[in-house]
């Protein structure tokens, strides 16, 4: 497949490693531009390009840049993506933090992948958003290892979502359903399945769990 990756951090670095080991055409973006990727282009195969070239032709883009610069992303970003491409948002809002004081988080009550996908204009995938980026590259393991981790994955968009997760068990890890895009509250930080490690069981359990109150500690 071809894939955009925008954001070149841990996440969205690794995902590059392992999308070019399987195969895939992966075009990488960040914020400093692509003079800044020779060394992971280098690495791994991936095409370096701005931000505003990254969607192009792209079955599959991932944002997976800080959650307060998503509005900041150029406008027409998937202009000239494939048709019928899917976006999976990675992101995480942490006011504290990072990100400062969201409105559309804080008092509308929209969960982070609603809003992120407010400032897209597109629908979104959200996924990865609490898997750690080492896992991404020392975790994989085939269909049916005991060992294999599950991660969650929420969306509107049945088609786009089968597309996240066929990619997903292709990277050596299994999926749950974590239902929609206002259910996405379910994995966001400080909730159970944040950061597990663990099969589709105890994914599956953790989701059931949660609290749709955001913590203290995530609150702005």
């Amino acid at each position: 497949m071809k894939i955009g990756i925008i954001g070149a951090g841990n996440i969205g670095g690794n995902l590059t490693r392992r999308l070019t080991a399987l195969g895939h055409d992966v075009s990488v973006a960040n914020s400093r531009g692509p003079q800044t990727l020779t060394a992971l282009a280098e690495e791994t195969g991936a095409t370096p390009v701005t931000v505003a070239e990254a969607a192009r032709g792209a079955e599959i883009v991932v944002v997976t840049i800080p959650f307060g610069k998503v509005p900041d992303l150029p406008s027409g970003l998937f202009d000239g993506a494939a048709e019928g491409f899917a976006v999976i948002d990675t992101g995480n809002y942490y006011p504290q933090q990072r990100d400062g004081r969201i409105a559309g988080v804080e008092d509308e009550g929209l969960t982070e992948s609603r809003w992120t996908e407010r400032q897209l204009g597109h629908p979104v995938v959200k996924a990865f958003n609490g898997t750690y980026a080492q896992d991404i590259l020392d975790r994989h393991r085939p269909a049916g290892d005991p060992e294999r981790m599950a991660l969650p994955v929420a969306g509107d968009d049945e088609a786009a979502k089968k597309t996240v997760r066929a990619l997903i068990e292709q990277l050596g890890f299994d999926t749950v359903d974590a239902g929609g895009i206002d259910e996405s509250w379910r994995q966001q930080p400080d909730t159970p399945v944040y950061g597990l490690r663990e099969g589709v069981e105890g994914v599956t359990e953790a989701l059931a769990e949660a609290s749709p109150e955001r913590t203290a500690a995530f609150r702005g």
